[in-house]
């Protein structure tokens, strides 16, 4: 008799309640992934991988960060070694990952879609795995856009710099045959990114040649970004997203950052307090924005980046380097969301923070802007990065239950650049359905069914739809 594999149709379900809740309720809602790092061409060009190393781990700093603590030479993680060998020598670091969330995700993205439910990957099982993922890689139904809809992915919203011409986007959306809708998000970090003038000024010029807007002073700096802010919009950009190492509040007249963009535009550097004058500036005028336009605004809070000099001169940003920062928040997080509530210019707003210890902290002060009728106007948002695993993720749900509404949450997201990668969906579901199972065995919420399922209904996809106004069917009850 065959032993039940280790990701089973029950993971992580440890309870009647909440086996009916997910598989009677959550399984089969399509998803909705208003954040990710999907490449807009490899969707519009239906882009087919080679093999289960480019689609699993090329760009994925998450398994190059275990395999480097495995002790794995950078040869076999972004070095020249061949895909095989990279592949062979991740399934030898498999093995040590227990207890580690990517000894799930790896599981679970076996599972689905790549349908392989009978092995676990390791150094005895990986030329087995390699073969017949690859031959599934390569028929019918796994190209980019095939995974996606396997995967039930109803739309997603990739991140996009405000000089991207959307090309991609167009492509796709006049493409009778694409079944997924792919949107635009406006992410103009380097708007506002002045510690190196030299990068700043050769992206002002990218700015000005795609808004056809000559970037003299700072009001012709706006100008170019409220002209390339209607283009998305015209392309369906309904979504901003901002990555933040903290947030910026401080007190700032308008000659003043006149003169500190005329400094910048010199090409001279700017000292830290201007800076930070300069980003509060900024950040203010991109939530201004983003309320005219009826947009929500996104905010992902405490990343500490590029943290190895040796290993970023040689690599790059996004290579597995980052960490969680520690910088204060509720301060300015606070100051900065008053001001645009006391000017009636607070759109709709979704705030993530990286470190866990900030989670009261960010689930108290939305609580402090809630109203204007709009459901859940303001957003503890889902676990990201480090912390979308099980204790994260519990912690982030928990903290939501304790401090605010968790029955208007808008859900899962990916934040991710891999399209095998909407098993994360699955893995929140399983958990937020096991946490509502639970309470319901231990008599903490009734043991009404229909109640608490539509609750999972609202937080797994029509809490989405709704709140940032997508154009979609509702999901079947």
């Amino acid at each position: 008799m065959n032993a039940r594999p280790f990701i089973h149709d029950d993971f992580l379900l440890e309870s009647e309640p909440a086996r009916r809740l997910y598989h009677e309720v959550a399984e089969h809602l399509p998803i909705i992934d208003y954040h990710c790092h999907l490449p807009p061409r490899q969707v519009a060009e239906d882009h087919r991988f080679a093999n289960l190393a480019e689609i699993w781990l090329a760009g994925d700093h998450y398994k190059w960060r275990a395999m480097r603590a495995a002790g794995v030479e950078e040869r076999f993680i972004t070095g020249d070694a061949s895909d095989w060998e990279k592949f062979e020598t991740w399934a030898r670091t498999v093995p040590r990952l227990l207890r580690n969330p990517l000894y799930h995700w790896t599981h679970l993205e076996l599972r689905r879609p790549l349908g392989i439910t009978d092995r676990l990957l390791g150094p005895d099982t990986a030329a087995g795995i390699w073969e017949e993922c690859n031959a599934r890689l390569a028929g019918p139904g796994f190209s980019c856009r095939g995974i996606l809809e396997r995967m039930n992915v109803a739309l997603v919203v990739t991140t996009d710099d405000p000089v991207d011409d959307l090309a991609h986007h167009r492509r796709a959306a006049a493409d009778p045959g694409l079944r997924v809708r792919m949107l635009p998000a406006w992410r103009p970090d380097r708007g506002m990114a002045v510690e190196d003038p030299a990068a700043f000024n050769a992206w002002l010029d990218r700015l000005a040649a795609a808004a056809d807007v000559e970037i003299r002073d700072f009001d012709s700096y706006r100008a170019a970004l409220q002209r390339r802010h209607a283009y998305f919009h015209e392309h369906g950009c309904r979504i901003s997203d901002h990555g933040l190492e903290t947030m910026y509040a401080e007190d700032f007249t308008r000659p003043r950052i006149e003169a500190i963009f005329g400094r910048l535009r010199a090409g001279q550097s700017v000292a830290p307090a201007d800076i930070a004058a300069f980003k509060s500036a900024m950040l203010y005028e991109f939530a201004v924005m983003d309320h005219e336009r009826g947009w929500v605004q996104q905010y992902h809070i405490g990343a500490r980046r590029n943290n190895n000099s040796r290993m970023f001169a040689a690599l790059g940003p996004d290579s597995g380097f980052d960490s969680i920062g520690d910088l204060p928040l509720a301060d300015a997080l606070n100051r900065f969301l008053d001001r645009l509530d006391r000017e009636d210019r607070l759109a709709r707003t979704i705030v993530y923070n990286l470190n866990p210890r900030d989670n009261a902290v960010v689930a108290t002060a939305i609580g402090n802007f809630q109203g204007g009728g709009v459901p859940g106007k303001l957003q503890f948002g889902s676990a990201w990065w480090f912390l979308d695993q099980l204790d994260g993720m519990t912690r982030q749900i928990e903290d939501l239950s304790q401090l605010g509404l968790l029955s208007r949450f808008v859900g899962m997201l990916t934040d991710s650049r891999s399209f095998l990668s909407y098993t994360r969906h699955e893995y929140f579901r399983r958990l937020l359905c096991n946490i509502l199972g639970q309470d319901m065995v231990r008599g903490l919420i009734p043991p009404d069914f229909e109640l608490v399922a539509g609750m999972v209904r609202d937080i797994c996809h029509d809490n989405a739809v709704r709140y940032f106004g997508f154009d979609l069917p509702p999901a079947a009850a």
